[in-house]
């Protein structure tokens, strides 16, 4: 059963070429993928990404149960301040990548893939030893994603939030296109700048209809998510299920910077030995040298023809005009400027490493 949004009669209707993604029955493209793209880095556009999941955390300890499943320090956290993460599985890989939101001390708020809903939910479930109240909250929210350079201008006329003030990665919460209680936070995975908002779905076909009205001066656009796979590519961003997963490990996927050791997590024991051995591979960008696009899977080569890793991620940037991709390769692959080379149907197509983001 693949599951419908609350606005994908809007996204029909709308001319979407709908696709199933992550069990939901979500728009891929509008207007065409460069299109959209050009939109979001230029202007602003909005995803409807409400297939994604929140949860609720809530009680005296809802701190000490997200820093047991978070890799990331979430002490450090106040009230209207968003932290990346990933949830460390006990065998080295991840569960997945998140957004934890302090509401207040006892309140956080965790945004999770679509594609791990429920994965997450037992695992958080799991190690929930400490009597916190847990609220699954995923059914009943809408998220959009209001992204690109003049979406702070686009949306400042429906909410007393001052948006153009907000710092990134912080939110607030406030009334928005007449709706109370609406969470706007200043997060994206464009690269692009802009506001992630969360309503409550019998609320989300005024608040999608609103941003429309308010954003059509400045040229807003519906975007599908194969824009949003390019625009996160081209910062470098990882995608749960192609550049990080259950068997990869965070330290080989540039995740160091959100593993605090400065207190007890799942798994940390393992991370830190791994870190101390050295690591054996590095998810790195590469620019395409020679004509070809690289896909999930495909496999790198070094000058010899012998294989040295696989590319997770790849496509066209539409910005630079040529094609990009991350993969994980041998760590003394792994250099800056180094050539590689990617199997691309019986070929040896010549790469060179460099280090994302590949738009500026």
């Amino acid at each position: 059963m693949v599951k419908n949004t609350a606005l994908t009669d809007t996204h029909i209707a709308l001319g979407a070429k709908m696709v199933p993604f992550a069990g939901f029955n979500m728009p891929v493209q509008y207007s065409g993928i460069n299109d959209e793209h050009e939109t979001v880095r230029k202007g602003v556009g909005v995803f409807d990404v409400s297939h994604m999941g929140e949860f609720i955390l809530k009680g005296d300890r809802a701190l000490d149960l997200v820093q047991k499943i978070s890799s990331n320090d979430a002490s450090r956290l106040y009230d209207g301040k968003v932290q990346y993460a990933y949830i460390p599985n006990e065998t080295g890989g991840i569960v997945d990548d998140f957004l934890v939101y302090r509401i207040d001390e006892k309140t956080y708020f965790l945004v999770v893939n679509a594609s791990n809903i429920q994965k997450d939910w037992d695992w958080i479930s799991r190690h929930n030893t400490y009597g916190v109240t847990m609220k699954n909250i995923s059914d009943e929210t809408s998220l959009f994603a209001v992204q690109g350079p003049k979406a702070a201008d686009a949306l400042a006329a429906l909410t007393d939030i001052d948006l153009a003030t907000m710092e990134y990665y912080t939110f607030n919460k406030g009334v928005f296109a007449g709706v109370d209680n609406v969470l706007v936070s200043a997060t994206g995975y464009t690269g692009a700048g802009g506001f992630e908002v969360y309503v409550s779905n019998k609320d989300a076909k005024k608040v999608w209809e609103a941003i429309f009205e308010a954003g059509a001066p400045y040229g807003i656009k519906p975007i599908g998510l194969g824009a949003r796979d390019t625009l996160r590519l081209e910062m470098g961003f990882c995608l749960y299920g192609n550049d990080i997963d259950d068997t990869t490990s965070p330290l080989e996927a540039g995740l160091g910077w959100v593993t605090k050791f400065t207190k007890d997590f799942v798994n940390a024991e393992g991370l830190k030995k791994q870190k101390e051995a050295g690591l054996q591979n590095k998810l790195v960008g590469f620019e395409m040298v020679e004509r070809g696009i690289p896909r999930h899977g495909y496999e790198i080569l070094d000058e010899h023809g012998n294989p040295i890793g696989r590319v997770t991620s790849g496509t066209q940037s539409p910005t630079l005009r040529k094609s990009i991709g991350l993969g994980y390769v041998a760590i003394e692959h792994a250099k800056e400027g180094n050539e590689i080379y990617i199997g691309i149907r019986d070929s040896k197509v010549k790469a060179v490493v460099v280090k994302p983001p590949f738009v500026k």
